[in-house]
């Protein structure tokens, strides 16, 4: 029984020291600075602006790349597909007005101007015409 308890102890030992070990190594000031590092940063008013605003209107094709691509190349919470006509027939009957209205106002599942708040009106509608061009 003697033998069994020190095999015990030493295994114990054992553990203990390639536990720590490895717990140690992991905790040195260089892996701590590591896990804890900021994973963004924080810009106030007056810093240089995180993204830039456009300088001028943006193509159709630029906003449906940007905003729509998401939804309508894959047909995301029933979006009509992009280049699908049987998808797109039943909305172009309705009319481009509607189309539109749809676009800048939201419609079903798609939010008002396709979530691109910094989107003027006529690059929303650039951006439908460029999704419809070519049924």
């Amino acid at each position: 029984m003697e033998k069994s308890v020190r095999n015990i102890i030493i295994a114990i030992v054992a553990v203990l020291t390639f536990s720590t070990t490895s717990f140690a190594a992991n905790n040195s000031d260089d892996a701590i600075a590591e896990r804890i590092k900021p994973v963004g940063q924080v810009y106030l008013a007056n810093d240089v602006p995180v993204v830039e605003e456009p300088t001028g209107p943006r193509s159709g094709e630029q906003v449906y790349n940007t905003f729509c691509i998401a939804c309508h190349a894959t047909g995301a919470a029933g979006a009509p597909k992009t280049q699908n006509a049987e998808d797109w027939a039943p909305r172009i009957a309705k009319g481009m007005d509607t189309l539109k209205d749809h676009a800048l106002n939201g419609f079903n599942a798609m939010p008002a101007k396709g979530s691109c708040m910094n989107c003027s009106d006529d690059e929303v509608i650039a951006a439908v015409e460029h999704l419809i061009k070519g049924l």
